[in-house]
């Protein structure tokens, strides 16, 4: 089964270095196959015959033992990335006039209700779930009246980790 395992938290501004070369050895090392790993941010593309519970436990423990810091994960099939990509509408960009991000949901907040929780002023953005993610569409004039960076203080912020669109369908086996 393909798996994609998605970090929060690492290589930003510098802190919390992981090298994706060191990533990819630790999951070969763990007995995964077909290793990859895309961009920096954190995001390793994977194969295993093992169920999703003993995957997610195995890549935590490896990590716990392989770095001195706390590297919140979260495991996904390729079935729930496709599913999660297959709700985006299609239309939804990153491009000059727009931008889209997906936050994958931790499972404490994995929830429609989270929706309510989001500090942003949703009459700018158009923002939606589906099982396992948020994901919202804004236009770039409206970036700022929609108070989106409010989001990075939030406590909700912690439970989450978020890529763009083209990630996020790239990550889903959309290949370009």
């Amino acid at each position: 089964m393909k798996y994609i395992a998605l970090f929060r938290g690492i290589n930003v501004g510098g802190n919390r270095k992981v090298e994706m070369k060191k990533l990819k050895v630790l999951f070969e090392s763990l007995g995964f196959t077909e290793v990859s790993t895309y961009i920096n941010s954190g995001n390793v593309i994977f194969e295993s015959n093992q169920d999703p519970k003993t995957v997610f436990l195995a890549i935590t423990t490896g990590l716990e033992k392989n770095f001195d810091f706390e590297i919140p994960t979260l495991v996904k099939t390729e079935k729930e990335m496709k599913k999660i990509a297959d709700a985006i509408p299609s239309d939804w960009q990153n491009d000059p006039t727009q931008r889209t991000d997906i936050a994958y949901l931790f499972p404490d907040v994995d929830s429609k209700k989270t929706i309510e929780e989001l500090p942003f002023k949703k009459d700018f953005v158009d923002v939606r779930y589906v099982k396992g993610a948020i994901f919202w569409n804004i236009k770039k004039e409206d970036v700022n009246k929609s108070q989106l960076a409010k989001l990075i203080s939030h406590k909700l912020y912690k439970s989450m980790t978020i890529r763009n669109i083209n990630t996020a369908r790239f990550l889903a086996g959309e290949k370009k």
